[in-house]
């Protein structure tokens, strides 16, 4: 019995120092992104208007975004483009008064002479992709622009990006987000920590590296060809734009990144909402990868660009992994404390600060353009880890069922017109189902773990244990928190209308 006490000990303290060390290479992986970035920045491209203007496609695909979609359509026709050069599809997938809004909308600037047609499916067969395929066949662009619901382009957008297709080998140019909503609560404040960080330091450390990096699904401007040769929208994964993006460049087309370039957009305020999103976004990856990832290791590429490569594509293994190393983490610390001693923490500490400094680091920098505060910037680091701790049931369960092979729908990501601090969440809502109530549920096992360690006197351990306690606290709690706002907000709202458009193959709405 001991012996087999002894034997499951140490095949613990083997599988948390394993997941452990994955995690840190992928946190020095950050740290490589940042420190490549540092001494080669991404500078500011000089881009002059082409003297022939290209014709411009701008497609806005919509589902259900009855609160979003007349600020969408107004910012889109007040583009400072030639009428003459442009085009603008509204790719309408909506089953609810959305249609009704959105086609009034297009009338209006119909009768006023501006190039907007409303475009309906039979059916979403495909979701955002199909939307996106669909449209291309009535397009008269030679370069299509994409807008998600949520986002609201500055007049100059077009005329500051097309420059960049000069250059005949330019596939794609993807601009910067920004945020209208940043300082609407700590939930969308630690967003935009982590969108920064994928914009001012992945996105520009691989450009300027000349690694591959990818369109993120809206505020960018395609190449039609592009899209064409790179095998059009498929929708076998989640994430359409990441798989398309990978596909155009193994092709030989050239991408390009403008930092300087921001499309403001609105951030989801309710925590069910952004859960739903990352999650898309981590099966999504992993589906990509598991599509694209053989044949880039087989192509001829650099081997720098295919390990690039790979971590980029499997990055959200992470998730996965920290939950396993979730709950290890108390047992690992109870053998630790009653078998092994203060030996193995020469090994545990330096591992678990090399992980989390890095990733403070990372995001550290990332805050530069939000917040000129060094200390500001440091306050945010700790709700910004424990939210990526928190959220990694869901995203992990999602990575699991992409290694499965388990399909989903693409579930959008609600919208609420939310852009000043009074402003609050109406009828749409994320989806939460039981996930809070396990959330919690792990919570309260780490807390059981913290009480353990504490009348034990081990002490080391504890911050480790508290950040990830916390982040599965607040994560679970917001999404019961905000389910139960918007439930009351959906009562006293009135019913959604429903569709009174005729559902027809892909046609213009006159």
């Amino acid at each position: 019995m001991v012996n087999c006490m002894g034997s499951l000990a140490l095949l613990c303290l083997v599988a948390y120092f394993s997941l452990l060390g994955l995690l840190t290479v992928y946190g020095v992986h950050r740290t490589w992104l940042l420190w490549r970035l540092r001494r080669h920045p991404l500078l500011a491209s000089k881009l002059s208007p082409p003297v022939h203007l290209p014709s411009v496609t701008v497609q806005l695909p919509i589902y259900n975004e009855r609160y979003v979609v007349e600020r969408l359509i107004d910012a889109v026709c007040a583009l400072d483009y030639p009428v003459d050069r442009l085009e603008v599809q509204v790719l309408d997938d909506s089953t609810d008064d959305t249609v009704r809004i959105a086609g009034e909308r297009v009338t209006r600037f119909r009768a006023e002479g501006f190039p907007i047609v409303h475009l309906r499916r039979s059916d979403r067969r495909g979701f955002k992709a199909g939307a996106l395929e669909a449209g291309m066949h009535a397009a008269k662009g030679d370069l299509i622009a994409v807008f998600d619901a949520d986002f609201v382009p500055s007049p100059a957008f077009l005329r500051r990006c097309v420059g960049a297709f000069v250059d005949s080998s330019v596939g794609m140019v993807q601009a910067r987000w920004g945020h209208l909503n940043v300082d609407y609560s700590r939930l969308t404040r630690v967003q935009a920590v982590l969108l920064e960080g994928h914009f001012q330091i992945e996105h520009a450390s691989r450009h300027a590296a000349g690694h591959l990096f990818n369109f993120n699904g809206t505020a960018g401007i395609w190449r039609r060809s592009c899209i064409e040769d790179a095998g059009g929208w498929q929708h076998d994964t989640l994430t359409e734009d990441l798989d398309l993006s990978y596909r155009a460049q193994l092709k030989g087309w050239r991408f390009i990144y403008l930092p300087e370039v921001v499309a403001p957009a609105e951030l989801p305020v309710e925590m069910s909402a952004f859960k739903g999103q990352q999650r898309r976004w981590a099966k999504g990856s992993i589906q990509t990868g598991l599509k694209l990832l053989p044949g880039i290791l087989r192509s001829r590429l650099p081997w720098g660009v295919k390990l690039e490569a790979f971590f980029h594509l499997s990055a959200n293994l992470c998730y996965l992994g920290m939950v396993l190393l979730t709950f290890l983490m108390p047992i690992a610390a109870v053998v630790r404390a009653t078998h092994s001693g203060p030996a193995l923490l020469l090994i545990d500490g330096p591992l678990f600060a090399m992980s989390l400094v890095s990733v403070a680091g990372f995001y550290l920098e990332a805050q530069r353009g939000l917040e000129p505060s060094f200390w500001r910037r440091l306050a945010r680091i700790p709700w910004v880890m424990a939210v990526g701790v928190g959220i990694s049931l869901s995203n992990g369960l999602a990575v699991l069922e992409a290694l499965r092979g388990v399909e989903s729908p693409f579930l959008r990501t609600p919208k609420h017109r939310i852009e000043h601090q009074g402003d609050r969440p109406r009828g749409y809502r994320g989806a939460s189902g039981p996930l809070p109530w396990l959330e919690l549920a792990v919570a309260s096992y780490l807390l059981m773990g913290m009480v353990y360690l504490v009348r034990a006197g081990a002490w080391l351990t504890l911050p480790f244990l508290t950040l990830f306690f916390a982040g599965f606290l607040y994560v679970g709690l917001s999404s019961l928190q905000f389910g139960r706002t918007l439930a009351g907000e959906a009562r006293r709202e009135k019913p959604l209308e429903g569709s009174t458009l005729e559902e027809a193959p892909l046609r213009k709405a006159h």
